[in-house]
């Protein structure tokens, strides 16, 4: 097919209206932009668009031959429903291109709605494999913003299985983070990247450490500070990939910065689109686009996995820090127990008619040694399968047989657990294992994300859980996923505990909280201890990633890393969610959920003993006592130091 203007589109970004008219002047072909709620961008007041500005922003483009998309793609609480709604209705009036949506709250709305509104799905929804892509084609989605974990080779095989027209980062601030998997603002601050008000934690000045022994192995550095995303050199490969829309990350950054960045991106597309086989780059061009960056560059996955090469180590040209290091709250902090003491227990879901000492208890846990010991201290349910962390290896299709009989033989049940990130190996490897465990009766499949979820549907008739990876923050979302076949689903870690009893009471779905356990802040496809580590080599040292190292911030907290069977990096809070102190407000939830994957099976047993005798009314003092002494970490409230995660409507 002949290359012509129309095969790419340029999108640039606008926080303003000055930095909006100035895209467009530029010669982008479209802009995207948020209203002043309800948007990734809203740390500051004189950013995002007004309604009025946003209508005549529609007018604006329209009239000058550009397309204008509008950003709805925070997670909304369940409070922001009504005000989402009203928006959603003036959305539809002044007829945007698009909407860009991450929650799946919004999917829902918009048809139930009856509006005419085209929905692009966000970066933020995780979509890294094939089936994800088809089911959200399924739903009418024409467009999305494929995960930047994914090189230009499986952009080009998604869009040619699917058709899918595909949305990728060209330019800008990258997050070190798998898409839509970090918590770590959310529940250190309250103010949740995936709610657009993360302080970057990821810019921090980090050490590399031994977490057994303590020992610094590489000094303080910026360590998960990754260069600014620059494809200004390849473009010619992103055309051939077959993306139609060249993202410029920048919607805090001024107009005269935009401008630069679309007026040298437009050059070089229309130069390459005018004689492919002539092409070559405006070295002059480069010089001054270099000399003017705000970070240096990286091309990120596009071509192979990052190295170190492609970390900001220095710190020198990050232009700003939101935050620094802040020692975790402890679990029976003051002030955590006052806002449980002010606030009243969950008062049960409806469907399942739960309330006082009726919660399930359901733990998950990485060995089957660990899963024996969790059942026979009174677990009601249990997760095993999915992502280990070495040492650990996988459960083997005997372990999987053993564990389910061993379940069922103490009244139990058992549910197949799938890894957090899927590309479509790990997920053609999902299809073998049910495939080979058809007649072991497992209760039931944990998925974590859309395609994991569309593949279970499609291979297996088992029921379907779904997990914290896909941001559950309010009732409408949970109600979609029960109309995909969901049979129980996990709120948020990110969630206040008034927000999680507004989604547990409100929804229809029964709703899991976890309230014990090592909790991911991150989960990164970089190897940060080949990165880091002075004695790492892939041939002669492999044996190092068996050994458990971690991340010490400026505050002085070890957050552990655990490497799993895949290679991807999960990096932990220095201190492990306990609820203990305050369970009986959480017993309205269908379930109550122990995460015990980085757990011995001591330590999972006596987890689960304590929690048992929490919800049969018994006493568990000397035990509590007990596991302080052996868990591998100290406790800490999480996010339930907040009264509430903030919103985007203050």
């Amino acid at each position: 097919m002949t290359l012509t203007r129309d095969s790419v589109e340029l999108l640039a970004p606008a926080g303003t209206w000055n930095a909006f008219t100035a895209a467009i002047n530029a010669g982008a072909d479209a802009v995207y932009l948020g209203g002043k709620h309800f948007n990734m961008r809203v740390h500051k007041n004189d950013f995002n668009l007004t309604d009025e500005e946003l209508k005549d922003a529609v007018t604006f483009s329209h009239e000058h031959g550009a397309k204008l998309y509008i950003t709805l793609n925070n997670l909304i609480s369940a409070e922001e429903i009504q005000p989402l709604k009203d928006y959603l209705y003036f959305l539809d009036k002044i007829q945007p291109d698009a909407l860009i949506v991450q929650d799946l709250a919004v999917i829902k709305l918009v048809r139930e709605l009856g509006l005419n509104l085209p929905i692009h799905a966000s970066v933020m929804m995780n979509i890294n494999n094939t089936r994800a892509v088809e089911f959200l084609q399924d739903l009418g989605i024409k467009r999305i913003v494929l995960g930047r974990e994914l090189s230009l080779a499986d952009v080009a095989l998604i869009r040619e299985k699917t058709g899918i027209e595909v949305e990728y980062f060209i330019h800008g601030d990258m997050c070190i983070a798998v898409s839509g998997q970090c918590t770590h603002s959310g529940v250190t601050f309250g103010q949740s990247g995936s709610r657009g008000r993360c302080l970057k934690p990821c810019r921090w000045a980090w050490k590399f450490v031994d977490e057994m022994t303590g020992e610094v192995l590489d000094d303080t550095s910026h360590k998960l500070a990754l260069k600014d995303m620059c494809m200004l050199r390849n473009i010619p490969d992103m055309i051939q990939a077959g993306i139609y829309s060249f993202k410029i990350e920048g919607r805090m950054r001024p107009p005269e910065f935009i401008a630069r960045l679309v007026a040298a991106y437009r050059k070089v597309i229309d130069g390459y689109i005018a004689d492919p086989t002539g092409f070559t780059i405006d070295e002059d061009l480069w010089r001054d686009f270099y000399e003017k960056r705000v970070r240096d560059f990286t091309t990120t996955f596009a071509f192979k996995p990052p190295t170190k090469n492609d970390i900001g180590l220095s710190g020198k040209r990050e232009p700003r820090f939101f935050s620094a290091g802040v020692i975790e709250t402890p679990f029976d902090d003051a002030e955590v127990k006052k806002i449980f003491d002010d606030e009243t227990p969950i008062l049960g879901n409806r469907e399942q008619g739960t309330g006082n000492r009726e919660s399930a208890l359901h733990v998950r846990v990485a060995t089957l040694d660990a899963a024996k010991s969790a059942v026979e201290n009174g677990a009601n349910l249990i997760y095993v399968g999915g992502e280990v962390f070495k040492p650990l290896k996988p459960f083997t299709l005997r372990e999987y047989k053993a564990a389910v009989k061993f379940a069922h033989d103490h009244n139990a049940k058992i549910v197949l657990n799938t890894p957090r990130v899927t590309r479509d190996k790990v997920l053609n490897e999902l299809i073998e294992l049910l495939d080979k465990l058809r007649d072991v009766n497992f209760d039931g499949v944990l998925v974590s994300n859309l395609g994991s979820l569309n593949l279970v549907k499609t291979y297996s008739t088992l029921p379907i859980y779904s997990d914290i990876s896909f941001n559950l923050f309010n009732d409408v979302a949970a109600d979609f996923l029960k109309s995909q076949g969901v049979k129980q689903a996990a709120a948020s870690i990110e969630l206040s505990f008034a927000q999680v009893k507004s989604v547990v009471e409100k929804s229809d779905l029964p709703i899991e909280v976890i309230v014990h356990g090592s909790t991911e802040s991150m989960i990164c496809e970089h190897n940060f201890i080949k990165f880091y580590h002075p004695d790492y080599d892939d041939f002669a040292t492999p044996q190092l990633l068996n050994h458990h190292f971690a991340l010490e911030d400026s505050a002085g907290e070890i957050h552990p890393l655990r490497v799993d069977q895949f290679g991807n990096n999960h990096i932990y809070f220095a201190k492990d969610l306990c609820l203990l102190p305050y369970v009986e407000k959480f017993f309205g939830a269908a379930a109550l959920r122990i995460d015990a994957q980085d757990y011995s099976p001591e330590v999972a047993g006596l987890t689960t003993k304590i929690y048992r005798a929490a919800i049969d009314g018994k006493d568990y003092a000397e035990d509590f006592e007990e596991l302080k002494k052996i868990a591998p970490r100290r406790f800490g409230s999480g996010v339930y130091r907040f009264k509430q995660s903030k919103n985007s409507i203050d």
